[in-house]
């Protein structure tokens, strides 16, 4: 791995921080402990251009080059997940229930590394801005960040974020141009009839019934209702009614998830499920609600900024391969507000063998925190070389 040799030489250190923040995970917006650490080590670089508690706990640091020129901006997430950790590590969680189990520490200590570097060189031209956001796996905290307009404020050209990726060879780089994440809508049907004894079922408007209808019809989205190559998802995982075996109920609760790269695609869903939803009620004789809940939005890529991070990406991956056509994925990912409004790319760093992401098992690979690092730091220099 061709890291930079400054940043190889304080990659102990680097473990250290990252094993720390393992160690003391936090949720959501409440990243509060996990910023105060970013802070803290940030102005030991000597960096002071800092704006806290943005989206509750978000952070912002902003290192000068040389000379006039644009804002890059960097970012990684900081928070971890509620799960019981099962690594056996010496720095395994001690907040129960609660868990790195996505790598985000490692995110926030590749960023680091790349700003105790670009702190002591300033070989760039205009700003580099730091940004370390909450709230990656729940609300949305890049949403948060972008509404509370860090991208206008910092006058930030451009965008690039990293995500670790177990299974794959350790410091490779994984990407595409155009969509890499999908969009994620949450569906959510309550359906009301009219309950009853279950030996008498003509007296009753079935909601158990309705709900079997709507399930059915609602996998003929995906198989008759959009083109075969357009990656669609839509799953319903949950159904909830009944309390005995004798009772017809007098309602039914359906839930499920939609993935989607496409607009069109989108928006064709979300009426297909309306008409579904009314006409099997009203086919059953119940009352049914549609409710969708607008998740985060794809994750696309800047075709241009792609050709150019992999660029950057062969020249600190050494051996690892570089791949810039891999398959997108559809989980989703809220970094895609920021790339919503400004060109940038998002990339995968291979992790090596290991246990998958949201796993109890999962620890970040700290041999490959350099390498993250590296790239981040080399990103700038290249984007804004001094003359």
């Amino acid at each position: 791995m061709a890291v930079i040799n400054r940043i190889a030489g304080f990659a102990e250190e680097m473990a250290a921080w990252r094993r720390h923040l393992h160690a003391h995970p936090e949720l959501g917006f409440e990243c509060h402990e996990t910023a105060a650490y970013v802070v803290e080590r940030l102005r030991e670089f000597g960096i002071n251009g800092i704006e806290t508690g943005i989206a509750t706990s978000g952070v912002v640091a902003v290192i000068e080059g040389q000379g006039e020129g644009p804002t890059i901006g960097l970012r990684a997430d900081m928070d971890a997940l509620p799960i019981d950790e099962t690594t056996g590590a010496i720095w395994a969680s001690e907040t129960p229930g609660v868990m790195h189990a996505c790598g985000h520490d490692g995110h926030t200590t590749m960023l680091l590394g790349a700003a105790k570097y670009l702190a002591e060189t300033r070989n760039f031209k205009g700003r580099v801005a730091l940004i370390f956001q909450p709230a990656e796996e729940g609300p949305g905290g890049g949403r948060v960040m972008v509404e509370e307009g860090i991208l206008d404020r910092y006058d930030i050209s451009e965008v690039y974020a990293l995500h670790t990726l177990p299974g794959v060879e350790a410091g490779g780089f994984f990407t595409c141009p155009g969509p890499i994440m999908a969009a994620v809508d949450t569906f959510h049907i309550d359906i009301q009839g009219c309950g009853g004894h279950g030996a008498y079922p003509q007296d009753t408007r079935d909601p158990v019934v309705a709900a079997v209808g709507m399930v059915q019809a609602i996998q003929t989205i995906v198989s008759r209702n959009h083109y075969t190559l357009d990656e669609l998802v839509v799953s319903v995982t949950q159904i909830h009614t009944g309390s005995a075996e004798n009772i017809v109920p007098d309602t039914a609760y359906i839930n499920g998830t939609i993935r989607s790269f496409d607009k069109d695609v989108q928006q064709m869903v979300w009426a297909r499920l309306r008409e579904i939803v009314e006409g099997q009620a009203t086919s059953y004789g119940v009352s049914a609600e549609l409710r969708i809940d607008q998740g985060y939005p794809a994750t696309v890529n800047d075709p241009g900024r792609v050709t150019f991070a992999a660029e950057v990406a062969r020249d600190v991956a050494g051996e690892a391969p570089v791949v810039t056509d891999r398959s997108r994925e559809m989980g989703a990912e809220d970094f895609s507000y920021m790339l919503n409004e400004r060109p940038g790319a998002y990339l995968f760093l291979g992790q090596g063998d290991a246990a998958g992401l949201h796993h109890p098992g999962f620890d970040f690979n700290d041999a490959v925190a350099p390498v993250g690092a590296s790239f981040f730091a080399r990103l700038v220099e290249r984007a804004q070389p001094v003359a």
